[in-house]
């Protein structure tokens, strides 16, 4: 992957489903707007055509292999850089997207041992410029997504989910600029935190 060569930035939130991340996305961007900051708010999967395939598959409505799945999401985020991301960080706006090139590497190799193929079909992509990663224990939040949802999707089982953050941690290990979180404080708490380390990053950039 390469380095964003763009004059906006790309903030990213990672962490396993029901670890808070699109909740501390959307506090991001209420901060950066009171701030006066140009900010735009996006996730992945997206609403596109292909994102509707990826999150049907998801949901269980269908099934394919796991490398078709992780094709559908190299092309969707092949679609989200192209029409939306990099137009936005080419305009100078700080863009938050809510899941990215960790979550196709953590949530891929439950069922892919071949990382290398995975990083390989992500190669051309841009890097973040700053990763948060949510740690939160698969327990809570399984226990949060009960609560929230009426069914569980096909990545929600403690068991999956304790292996997947395993990958998470493994991996925020070989990438620069991704800041560990500990997501099971008080949203404020996180929130706080995480607006610190962004006002110094802009800061100083």
């Amino acid at each position: 992957m390469i380095k964003n060569p763009y004059p906006g930035k790309l903030i990213v939130f990672e962490g396993l489903d029901g670890s808070g991340t699109t909740t501390q996305a959307n506090l991001l961007l209420k901060y950066l707007k009171n701030k006066n900051k140009k900010v735009y708010l996006t996730s992945e999967p997206t609403h596109s055509l292909i994102g509707g395939i990826i999150e049907s598959q998801i949901s269980g409505d269908w099934k394919s292999s796991p490398e078709c799945l992780q094709l559908l999401f190299t092309a969707d985020r092949a679609y989200h850089l192209e029409k939306e991301i990099i137009p936005l960080l080419k305009k100078r706006i700080i863009v938050i997207c809510v899941r990215y090139l960790l979550s196709t590497l953590a949530y891929g190799a439950l069922e892919i041992k071949d990382e290398k193929w995975l990083r390989e079909i992500n190669k051309k992509f841009i890097l973040p410029d700053l990763t948060f990663l949510l740690k939160v224990s698969p327990k809570i939040c399984i226990q949060r997504i009960k609560k929230e949802r009426f069914h569980k999707e096909l990545f929600e089982k403690e068991n999956k989910l304790r292996k997947i953050f395993k990958n998470y941690l493994r991996l925020a290990k070989k990438f620069k600029n991704i800041y560990i979180i500990n997501g099971e404080k008080p949203i404020e708490e996180v929130a706080k935190e995480i607006q610190s380390i962004v006002s110094g990053i802009l800061t100083r950039n």
